[in-house]
């Protein structure tokens, strides 16, 4: 247990960096979506659903060994010529294995900073200076969502992903055990927002997860998610959505002129 603990206050302490303040950097982008819905996050043809098309790899900072999974960002260009002062937003799905940038986007996302009817001038730079903040993640009418992944295989092994996160923080731990049990048995990040285990309870099956809030973690707990006839390739409701903001583990920053 004390192992846990240590471990535990790692992760919460890697995932409560400076997300809100506004950052400067420079975004480049992928000409297809299919390049980030096929990244390291493990989304899927499924991240092309994610804010409209508008889909991020972001640097390891961000991504954040796979905890940054689906976080959520305002971002805006600096070239006033050509770009909103709103930006739009954008969600990781996909490491960046490109330091000079700290995200490659989308095209219909990069295009989507520029002023109206300036979308392709953009396209044309490239590369362009940018400024970006964390913001939280919001699934009107959508809980938290989990998906068996095909490699699942009952009763030895379970693969999931979580999808449609909501809140500003990231998922640090998770167990899983059979409904109306408290034989609870740890889940392991496989990759990006990939969970698996070789220790499949029996019968329906109930998660809990650890997400960073405040300076601390907090438990949240889905009684009954998946059935006992689970099935692969299947989404399921877990019932619950994360709603959590964490804290700044820093100096306050001033995002004041973000209009």
């Amino acid at each position: 247990m004390a192992l846990f603990l240590c471990v535990l206050f790692l992760l919460l302490s890697s995932a409560s960096a400076c997300d809100r303040c506004l950052h400067q950097s420079k975004a480049a982008y992928f000409s297809k979506a299919s390049a980030l819905s096929a990244g390291a996050c493990g989304y899927g043809s499924l991240a092309l659903g994610l804010s409209g098309g508008h889909l991020a790899a972001g640097v390891s900072s961000l991504y954040k060994d796979g905890a940054g999974c689906g976080a959520c960002f305002q971002i805006r260009c600096k070239n006033s010529t050509l770009c909103s002062s709103e930006g739009t937003r954008i969600t990781l799905t996909d490491l960046n294995h490109n330091n000079e940038t700290d995200f490659v986007l989308s095209s219909r996302a990069f295009m989507a900073m520029a002023n109206k009817g300036m979308g392709r001038d953009i396209l044309k730079l490239g590369i362009v200076d940018v400024e970006y903040k964390r913001i939280p993640c919001e699934y009107k009418n959508q809980n938290l969502a989990v998906r068996v992944e095909e490699s699942s295989q009952k009763p030895n092994y379970l693969a999931i992903k979580l999808m449609y996160q909501g809140g500003q923080t990231e998922v640090v731990a998770m167990d899983v055990a059979q409904v109306g049990s408290a034989n609870w048995n740890f889940i392991s990040r496989n990759h990006g927002a990939v969970w698996d285990t070789s220790r499949v309870p029996n019968g329906a099956l109930q998660f809990r997860f650890v997400v960073t809030s405040g300076f601390d973690g907090k438990w949240i707990w889905a009684k009954s998610v998946l059935p006992a006839e689970w099935k692969t390739g299947v989404i399921y409701d877990s019932g619950v959505q994360i709603t959590d903001i964490a804290k700044e583990g820093c100096s306050p920053c001033d995002d004041s002129h973000w209009r």
